[in-house]
């Protein structure tokens, strides 16, 4: 493709910069402007500039941040997750009745969230603390009513 003067310009404007940043040598620097000048081709500008950089050296800047809209959904929050920890919470309005189930439902929920990388694990976690709490609590109780029944008898 033939060069424009605009193409001859941005060289010589390249070869300035290079000069001006120490690259090229006086000498070298006018060799180059004369070809720049005398050249008939795209190609031939490229050459002249090849083994310099093609502008300013480009500072660090952190990435721009990219919309939301552009980003991948996150992964879901398992269900049985959620039923772990709402289980959970109502063992206190439940006399702990929803104990086992939130059990149940906590682990269940974090083997499949382990297999398909859903979201939940710190509702499962509560669902399933609570829930263990209850059936401790619970297992306590029967526990010291035995231990009643026996004494007395």
């Amino acid at each position: 493709m033939l060069a424009s003067h605009a193409d001859r310009e941005r060289a010589v404007d390249v070869l300035r910069a290079g000069y001006g940043e120490g690259r090229l040598e006086k000498g070298e620097f006018d060799r180059r402007v004369a070809r720049a000048y005398a050249a008939r081709t795209v190609g031939e500008l490229a050459l002249l500039v090849a083994d310099l950089p093609q502008g300013p050296v480009p500072v660090s800047q952190a990435a721009p941040a990219v919309p939301a809209t552009f980003l991948p959904a996150p992964p879901p929050t398992n269900g049985k997750a959620v039923g772990s920890m709402v289980c959970g919470i109502l063992t206190f309005f439940t006399a702990g009745l929803t104990g086992i189930p939130a059990v149940i439902l906590g682990h269940s929920a974090r083997s499949e969230m382990q297999r398909t990388g859903e979201r939940g694990e710190g509702l499962a976690m509560t669902g399933l603390v609570l829930g263990w709490l209850s059936v401790a609590g619970w297992a306590l109780i029967i526990t010291i009513l035995i231990a009643a029944a026996l004494a007395s008898a």
